[in-house]
């Protein structure tokens, strides 16, 4: 019995041959190289102005106002955060003063992904930090690039097999691969480095 899906014709449903090229092929390892550094960039220019602020990386001021403004409830219209229970995370996390460590958090967080992204170093964890960033400022009600940035962190996590293939992933994800492929792991110290691109 197969566990594939299957077409009205009982024949294993394939992937579109776009498809398989985008999140699979070597080729296409390009396309994610410009998508991964210019995303890295982004992120990496936010960090960085974050990191050089005191406001960010002493007081905490700068997270504290943003999380101020994002709890509030307006006497009309709609509050920023759609959903109380991240108001009332974030409104516990002003009352703690965790503002202080949570920027320096932030701003370092942003600086080591974008920096990650750049250099395609562990790819699909980088991105998924980035997405889980943008993810929680837009539950704070920042919509700004979040939702493109969210999007394309997406992406790349879905080509996680090619999308740091042209940078520090093409030597590390084929041994990292062998922690959840058991007939690999034998020779994890010892697995010779993958076929260039031809």
């Amino acid at each position: 019995m197969t566990s594939s899906i299957l077409t009205r014709n009982v024949q294993p449903l394939e992937t579109p041959s776009f498809i398989h090229f985008l999140f699979n092929d070597r080729r296409a390892s390009v396309l994610w190289l410009v998508v991964r550094v210019w995303l890295g960039w982004q992120w990496f220019e936010a960090g960085l102005g974050k990191v050089q602020n005191p406001a960010w990386m002493q007081t905490g001021e700068a997270l504290k106002g943003f999380w101020s403004r994002a709890v509030q409830i307006p006497a009309e219209g709609r509050p920023l955060i759609a959903y109380d229970w991240y108001r009332n995370f974030l409104q516990s996390m002003l009352d703690s003063g965790s503002y202080v460590w949570f920027a320096k958090l932030v701003a370092v967080g942003e600086l080591l992904v974008g920096i990650a992204l750049i250099f395609g170093f562990l790819t699909f964890a980088t991105a998924l930090i980035a997405g889980f960033l943008n993810w929680n400022f837009i539950m704070a009600g920042s919509a700004s690039t979040n939702g493109a940035w969210l999007v394309l962190a997406v992406l790349l996590i879905a080509a996680w097999k090619i999308s740091g293939y042209l940078g520090a992933d093409y030597f590390l994800l084929h041994r990292l691969a062998a922690l959840w492929t058991p007939s690999k792991l034998k020779g994890w110290l010892g697995a010779p480095l993958p076929q260039p691109i031809k």
